[in-house]
């Protein structure tokens, strides 16, 4: 333990030499007594296509997941597909079980696209679909949990795609078309509502690259493409719900973009300038439009686009343009700023051409590392452990969107399975640390929180290696058998006693590690989570 606190002391004072400690510690605040606030609310989330399985039944067509894997096996890690998933298809009423021992407020699922429309468009409603998600719903209910729907996360109908997908202009009317199905059978009871997860992973990289489906590789172009009808999809449908289903049910709708906090590599005014410019162009690309005064892509990409493409003989820019009307239709569409959150990277400006010619990474024209002092031990090389980086970004994003109410919609650590997973306790205790100097001392306009994932999943093109989940999951057992971690165990207490455990140690990110084995594996119920505050 002294050794642990011993690197994280060097790792402290690499960090100030970087010019990333300021007046915030590495953890991203000292212990304190802070609590949450008693009307913020927690949840957990999860997406369709990674947890329900049943891919081709009841009426279900194939998405572009389905396509590209089926297609393509050696796409995922370990040559696995989500044909079964989870099977939370089949096991909804214990994935409500599950949200309901650990006392949150909302649930936050994906709908499924072509399970509720099998051609992507709205001639055809699946009744089997509808009675799905409705049979969740009441589920969730039943146990007092609010259900959050993200209306698309990824999974388009590869039928659509088929025509063009989201670079086909009439996407727009096809995806309203969708949420007003939703909206139409699910309103009474679902009081969130998500247009899009991270955008920015469709577009930039299944569009304009080849990490996420449908893999086009087409750079430079479609991920503009495929931005700029995303946007007018989501004013679309938010004006369709204003209009047509708030005044007799209510609730909320906004969007959740994904976003790295951007420190400086060096404390110098070009590297503060380069970090600035990414915030303004990665998770800016989609918030400007929606949530900025002014509204319109970002002054910064909209010139940096117009002056590569006139330097690349183009003879307009790659970037489209909304009209004036369009501008003034999209702004304002989002009642709360939903983000996906995970680690933090140093910026600096490239030293000549970076990336594929034409990409949006050499138009914008920085680089982006990180350091290999901070911790990780995670399943993914991408997730260092940096919790000053989410406090930073927090407090950007309120001063920058006028102190737009935010929920954090995903946040959570990969490892490699296991019950006793001593990571992601530490690495939960660390954030939501971060997260409470971030709402009592920054003033950030932080109003809910949810953990990714509550159950292991399908995690993209790392297959069934990287667990995210809550929740382990035995995919090999029949019942796909689901079993609390020691970090559901942590999380419910922090939603029961709305603070972490009294001897949380922000300098230890391993301070769990010893307690969390005297926890047995089955989930204690809620009157029996102080035992664990003592135990710990």
């Amino acid at each position: 333990m002294k050794m642990y606190k011993y690197l994280t002391f060097i790792t402290v004072l690499v960090l100030v030499c970087n010019g990333s400690a300021d007046i915030l510690n590495f953890s991203g605040g000292d212990k304190s007594n802070y609590t949450f606030p008693k009307e913020f609310f927690f949840g957990v989330s999860t997406a369709a296509i990674q947890i329900e399985g049943a891919w081709n039944e009841d009426g279900k067509t194939e998405s572009i997941w389905d396509h590209l894997i089926h297609t393509n096996p050696d796409f995922v890690r370990d040559r696995s597909n989500p044909d079964v998933a989870a099977d939370s298809y089949h096991l909804y009423k214990r994935d409500a079980e599950m949200v309901h021992e650990l006392g949150v407020d909302i649930y936050r699922f994906s709908i499924s696209w072509p399970r509720i429309l099998p051609t992507g468009l709205a001639n055809e409603v699946n009744p089997l679909g509808i009675l799905y998600y409705k049979n969740l719903i009441n589920e969730l209910v039943k146990y007092n949990i609010t259900p959050m729907v993200t209306i698309y996360h990824w999974d388009l109908p590869q039928k659509l795609q088929d025509i063009g997908g989201w670079t086909n202009a009439h996407i727009v009317d096809y995806y309203t078309d969708y949420a007003n199905v939703l909206f139409a059978n699910f309103a009474d009871k679902v009081k969130y509502w998500v247009t899009f997860n991270e955008p920015m992973q469709t577009c930039l990289e299944g569009y304009g690259g080849t990490y996420r489906a449908p893999a086009l590789d087409r750079h430079g172009i479609a991920e503009y493409l495929c931005t700029h009808n995303l946007l007018k999809a989501h004013a679309s449908a938010y004006h369709l719900f204003d209009q047509q289903y708030r005044p007799t049910y209510g609730g909320k709708i906004g969007m959740s973009l994904d976003s790295n906090w951007a420190e400086p590599k060096a404390n110098t005014s070009k590297d503060k300038a380069a970090a600035e410019l990414y915030l303004q162009t990665h998770v800016g690309w989609y918030a400007h439009p929606v949530y900025s005064a002014e509204g319109n892509y970002p002054p910064d990409l909209i010139r940096l686009v117009d002056e590569k493409s006139r330097q690349q003989n183009y003879t307009r820019s790659r970037l489209p343009k909304f009209s004036p009307e369009e501008v003034v239709y999209i702004r304002g569409t989002a009642d709360f700023f939903g983000l996906n959150h995970y680690t933090t990277y140093m910026l600096s400006m490239a030293d000549g051409e970076v990336g594929k010619i034409p990409s949006h990474e050499n138009d914008i024209g920085i680089v982006r590392v990180q350091d290999a002092s901070w911790p990780s031990m995670s399943s993914s090389s991408w997730l260092k452990v940096v919790p000053f980086g989410f406090r930073r970004l927090l407090r950007w994003i309120t001063k920058e969107y006028n102190n737009v109410p935010i929920i954090v919609t995903e946040n959570g650590y990969a490892d490699f399975s296991g019950v006793h997973d001593d990571a992601r306790v530490s690495y939960y205790s660390h954030y939501l640390n971060a997260l409470l100097h971030a709402i009592h001392e920054d003033n950030s306009s932080v109003i809910g929180y949810f953990a990714w994932s509550l159950m292991d999943n399908f995690e993209w093109d790392d297959g069934y290696v990287s667990r995210f989940g809550l929740y382990l999951v035995d995919f090999k057992s029949p019942n796909k058998t689901r079993t609390a971690k020691d970090s559901a165990r942590l999380y419910a207490s922090v939603v029961s006693s709305r603070g972490l455990p009294a001897d949380y140690d922000p300098e230890d990110f391993t301070a769990f590690s010893a307690a969390s084995k005297l926890v047995p594996t089955v989930l204690p119920v809620l009157p029996l989570l102080p035992l664990y505050r003592l135990i710990l």
